[in-house]
């Protein structure tokens, strides 16, 4: 998809019309247990979705962003992994205060999911009409008559062909692309108050994946207090459904920001990396991408400063002894930078 110059900058109608945030987590931790070590795939994230808006959150592959969109719905595997500290709250309650009952009901109902990988994701034993009614009959308490023709109507709702009869087809019958629109259905039956999206375009060309963007947006059209929490590595997709964007790398926060200023004005040395490494029709000649030198660092052994520290061109001897705090911009903005610091100086 090519990444458009203008960018959403909306939340602020939603915010006007209800100041608390939907989803707030505040210093999330979330650890793993292996034989080399505790692992810190998420260590200390903070951030927030608005009602009606859509926030993004980038970063490689290894940055944490997934774990932390599972350890809002509390879904990580345990063992071995697990919540070591921090907060979730949804709509102001304490989600990790919940019993598995009590989160079960909102899965679905409030809070629902697309899944990175919809094949592995949907039961391939069971047809795509059993699974979106089994969906609605657990949440919503529909009879099977009236979960069926629920059923056919989100397909049809996610364009896809003949709805009534692929109702008995599975998964297998169907394309990478018609699987996600499944999945979309699945999240969307229940009319959630907040979507996460975890990488609902990887693996899919193209045309489909704008088919797919565009799919998402057209049914949250449908609700204006509906929110969208998007984990992509695709900037070019932030760029164009966006309201704000979160860089994450190491398993923490490095920056914050509307996604009109991320793209506009970035001021951490990672963020800039990933928006040099896109292509880009400004660039001149066929030379290769830029890209960010180096690796991932292990989440086993993270460098003990700034996690990209290791990688950074700008980095001097302070970012590899201490950690920088993320520091909080007048207009609303952070970033995790010792340079913020040297630059005032």
């Amino acid at each position: 998809m090519t990444m458009q110059t203008q960018t959403h900058d909306s939340p602020a109608h939603a915010a006007t019309a209800n100041p608390g945030p939907l989803l707030e987590v505040r210093d999330l931790k979330t650890y793993f247990r292996t034989e080399a070590g505790i692992s810190k795939a998420v260590d200390g994230v903070s951030f927030e979705v608005l009602p009606g808006e859509i926030l993004g959150i980038v970063g490689e592959s290894g940055s944490g962003k997934s774990v932390a969109c599972l350890s809002v719905l509390r879904l990580i595997p345990d063992p071995p992994g697990y919540i070591a500290g921090g907060e979730i709250r949804y709509r102001g309650e304490p989600l990790l205060e919940k019993s598995y009952a009590q989160m079960r009901a909102i899965r679905g109902n409030e809070i629902a999911m697309i899944f990175q990988e919809p094949m592995t994701a949907l039961n391939p034993v069971f047809t795509i009409g059993m699974q979106v009614m089994e969906t609605l009959r657990r949440h919503q308490r529909l009879s099977r008559r009236a979960a069926r023709e629920r059923a056919v109507e989100m397909l049809d709702a996610v364009k896809i062909p003949d709805a009534r009869k692929r109702m008995k087809d599975y998964p297998h019958q169907f394309s990478g692309g018609m699987l996600q629109r499944v999945m979309i259905a699945i999240a969307l039956c229940c009319n959630p108050r907040l979507l996460i999206a975890d990488e609902p375009t990887t693996a899919l060309d193209v045309t489909t994946q704008s088919q797919i963007l565009d799919l998402m947006l057209e049914l949250k059209a449908r609700r204006d207090d509906a929110s969208i929490l998007l984990v992509t590595h695709d900037l070019g997709v932030v760029a164009e459904t966006c309201d704000r964007v979160v860089v994450m790398y190491g398993g923490k926060v490095q920056e914050v920001g509307s996604a009109t200023r991320i793209f506009g004005q970035p001021r951490h040395p990672y963020t800039h990396g990933l928006l040099a490494s896109l292509p880009s029709r400004h660039r001149k000649g066929d030379g290769p991408l830029y890209t960010i030198p180096g690796n991932v660092p292990s989440a086993l052994d993270m460098p003990t400063g700034c996690k990209f520290c290791t990688r950074c061109d700008r980095v001097f001897d302070r970012c590899r002894l201490e950690e920088p705090p993320l520091h909080r911009l007048p207009d609303g903005s952070a970033v995790r930078c010792h340079l913020l610091e040297e630059e005032a100086r």
